[in-house]
């Protein structure tokens, strides 16, 4: 698989965006300060945490040159799939955010409660790969970071 192959069925290309990548970061950051404050339940904290690991796998795919077609389904399967190709994510890994979007759906469509445990893993997935992210834009495409 290839990002190239993907379009017109789940990305679409566009022209990378400083401006756009600097206020994703910006947001994935607001959320995980949200993450950590004291007095919210988990599931919010595992939420505020999901949210910047989604803005991260944006960030990925725009500083490539793609975005997700966010009208089809599966716009967030899609993003963390692709991050091995974007940012040369190890495929374990992606596999463990896959396992936190699949909790995210739950907790959102079926109102199942997110453990302390999932919340603090789902945080610590979110700040490691703000982390990646930052350093492979600052390899790869300076001009971006």
């Amino acid at each position: 698989m290839s990002l190239q192959n993907l379009v017109g069925r789940s990305l679409e290309s566009v022209a990378p965006d400083p401006a756009a990548i600097a206020r994703l970061l910006a947001a994935a950051e607001r959320n995980l300060a949200d993450a950590q404050l004291a007095g919210l339940s988990a599931e919010t904290r595992f939420g505020a945490s999901y949210k910047a690991i989604m803005q991260c796998a944006m960030v990925a795919l725009q500083a490539n040159g793609y975005r997700t077609l966010t009208s089809q389904p599966g716009h967030h399967q899609t993003a963390l799939q692709t991050l091995p190709l974007t940012v040369g994510l190890p495929k374990e890994r992606m596999i463990v955010l896959d396992a936190l979007r699949k909790q995210r759906n739950l907790a959102d469509y079926q109102g199942d409660t997110v453990p302390e445990q999932t919340a603090a893993e789902c945080f610590a997935q979110a700040q490691q790969l703000l982390a990646e992210v930052k350093a492979w834009l600052a390899a790869n495409t300076p001009k971006l970071a």
